[in-house]
This record gives structure tokens, sequence and C-alpha cells, in this order.
């Protein structure tokens, strides 16, 4: 491996899939950060998830944001865009994946509060991750168009998140703390 330090980026800029310069707080940094942020807590996560089902799902998520960070890295008019990038497949596997996390839930009772199980609670703070997440990415879709595959699995993901906390709850036989007025 090369040296990591590049220097380059010392004076608050960094250089995007194409090697053009932008500032690090703007739009397309401050969603692809928050995907790897994401990646990262998802990381975290997988250390307290035991189910095999999950874990491989928990994977091909971290898999996916990878690409998504990778697809938000890239100048939007190079003439070569990333081959890898998020479809309607993985679109539709995530929302299997989501029916199945919810399939032998208890019925649901009303709206919870974070937490649970160390798992859960991680879950949860994924899920808030994504959904932060999201809202960089839709502010930088105001300015420059985001692949709507992109956008409809970063909204599916944080659906799945919430019901993968209230799975692993399930699963640890932790009772959902209910929302009270």
């Amino acid at each position: 491996m090369n040296k990591v330090y590049t220097k380059t980026g010392d004076a608050g800029t960094t250089s995007l899939v194409g090697g053009k310069r932008v500032p690090k707080a703007c739009a397309r940094l401050e969603s692809y950060g928050t995907i790897d942020e994401l990646n990262a807590q998802v990381g975290l996560l997988l250390t307290y998830v035991t189910e095999s089902i999950d874990r491989d799902c928990l994977i091909s998520v971290q898999n996916n944001l990878f690409v998504i960070g990778a697809q938000l890295a890239t100048e939007p008019d190079l003439p070569h865009q990333p081959s890898c990038v998020v479809t309607l497949d993985d679109v539709s596997n995530l929302e299997q994946s989501i029916d199945r996390a919810s399939e032998d839930l208890p019925k649901w009772r009303g709206f919870t509060l974070p937490g649970g199980c160390r798992a859960a609670a991680l879950a949860h703070v994924c899920r808030t991750v994504c959904r932060r997440a999201e809202r960089r990415i839709l502010a930088l879709n105001a300015s420059e168009p985001v692949d709507t595959q992109l956008l409809a699995y970063v909204n599916r993901l944080s659906d799945y998140f919430y019901v993968l906390a209230l799975r692993l709850n399930f699963l640890q036989g932790t009772e959902e703390i209910l929302w009270k007025k």
C-alpha cells in the first residue's frame, strides 16, 4: 500500500472520482461522507448480530453502501460513470429482506422508542444515520440529479433498520418500549 496521506486536502478540498477538486464541505461530500459513516455503524452493528440471515443481509447492505458512496463520489458529468451501481434488483432484494425480517414479529402495537437490546439500539442508530444520509442526498439532488434507484434504496434502508431493530429485540426476548403521549 502506498502512503495513505497525500497532503492534497490540507487546504479543505478533495478530488472526486474523475479528478475534479471540490470543497470538503460541499453537498456531494456531505452525502457520501454520511453514507461512509452509516457503513461504519453497520460494521459496529454486525459485531452484535448473530443470526446468519441477518448478518448476510447486513454485509450485502455494506457492499451496496460502498457502491452508493462510489456513485456519489463520481463527477456527474463524466462520460464513463461507475459500472457498479445500485439497481432495481437491489431495492427489490432489500424489500424482501424487510418482509422476511417482519414475518414473525408480533402485531404492531404503536411507535417504539429507540433502544432495547444492544443490537437493536445500534440498528436504531443506523436507521437515524441512514435518514440523515437520505436528507444529504436529497439536498444534493436539488442541484445535481442523483440516480433514482440510489434514492429508493436509501429510503428503503431506513425501513429495514427499523424492522431489524424490532426483530433483534424480539429474538433477544427484549420488550419494546412504546411511546406514550
